[in-house]
């Protein structure tokens, strides 16, 4: 089989630009985190690190279960 190279479509600064953009996002949200619930009343802190703490176990068990599947490349989604 030839090795073939396709033409990129997307130029190299949209690249750069969804990084900045994904970056930019995080941001926001980390310093609306930050004003809302360490800063502000923070009434609602205790139900929000439950709340993250089930989403961590969640997600650990998710990817768990994924990675000891034997099958997970031999779906042809994949």
């Amino acid at each position: 089989m030839e090795d073939q190279t396709l033409p990129r479509s997307i130029p190299g600064s949209v690249g750069l630009l969804g990084v900045l953009t994904v970056v930019l996002l995080a941001a926001l949200g980390a310093w609306s985190f930050v004003d809302s619930n360490l800063i502000g009343s923070g009434d609602y802190l205790a139900p929000l690190l439950g709340m993250l703490a089930v989403v961590v176990v969640a997600v650990g068990a998710l990817a768990a279960l994924g990675a000891r599947s034997r099958e997970w490349l031999a779906n042809p989604y994949w």
